[in-house]
């Protein structure tokens, strides 16, 4: 069973269709990207998925579950999301908790995790993600990359089956970018399903399962990462690949 399933969800804001009839499956462990020109609707498209944005027709089916139906259940429904990890450009950390308390509390809140069984997860995640020692540090006192690692930690904390990574390396200084990937690197090499919706092309060909163009809240194109980037029979997408 596909652990994505999109059909024909459209949305828009006033008279602007910011997505437009999109259909879209993710099979289980596969990494997917998201790209094209600023404005194309990708990160609408994750946010959508997140549940961060209601569309205004289709469905978005999460293992199985509708969650644009309207009488799902409220609890069903919050269990369903916790499934979805997301990860934001501009890393979204609580300025006056530490690191440990970010990804502390997000447990506590959210998954109702005792301060004991939170501390361990958070330490297992810093660890998994090389910020152990900075554990009490705010983030005030990272760096761009170090910030964007701890939100990814707090993300995976939760366990989720789905991770959406929305222009990750996109607020980070050249020569941080290098750690994120690989952080991300390492969460393909652990199966896990992602969706990025990305600008570093490089690393979408080398990442991606799949690659989706999208532009002005349609998808021009969708195949694997060698048929998008070498052979693609759209001559916008050529054109935009150039750039």
């Amino acid at each position: 069973m596909d652990i994505i399933e999109i059909r024909n969800i459209n949305k828009s804001y006033g008279e602007n269709r910011v997505l437009n009839d999109i259909s879209l499956k993710v099979a289980k462990g596969e990494v997917v990207s998201i790209i094209g020109p600023s404005g194309s609707g990708k990160s609408t498209l994750l946010r959508s998925i997140a549940d961060l944005e209601t569309v205004d027709s289709g469905s978005i089916l999460i293992e199985g579950y509708d969650i644009t139906e309207k009488s799902m259940d409220k609890k069903e429904k919050k269990k369903i999301l916790l499934k979805t990890g997301m990860v934001f450009q501009n890393f979204n950390l609580f300025p006056h908790m530490t690191v440990r308390n970010n990804i502390a509390r997000t447990l506590k809140v959210v998954k109702k995790a005792s301060a004991k069984e939170a501390d361990e997860i958070t330490k297992q995640m810093l660890a998994k993600v090389g910020l152990i020692d900075k554990i009490d540090n705010y983030p005030n006192e990272l760096s761009g990359g170090q910030k964007q690692r701890a939100a990814i930690a707090r993300a995976m904390a939760l366990d989720p089956d789905i991770m959406l990574f929305d222009e990750p390396t996109s607020a980070l200084d050249p020569e941080l970018v290098k750690e994120v990937l690989d952080l991300i690197k390492k969460l393909r090499d652990e199966k896990t399903t992602m969706l990025i919706v990305s600008h570093e092309m490089k690393f979408v060909k080398e990442i991606s399962d799949k690659v989706i163009v999208m532009e002005k809240g349609k998808i021009l194109e969708e195949g694997t990462s060698g048929k998008v980037f070498e052979n693609s029979s759209s001559e916008r997408v050529r054109e935009f690949l150039k750039k």
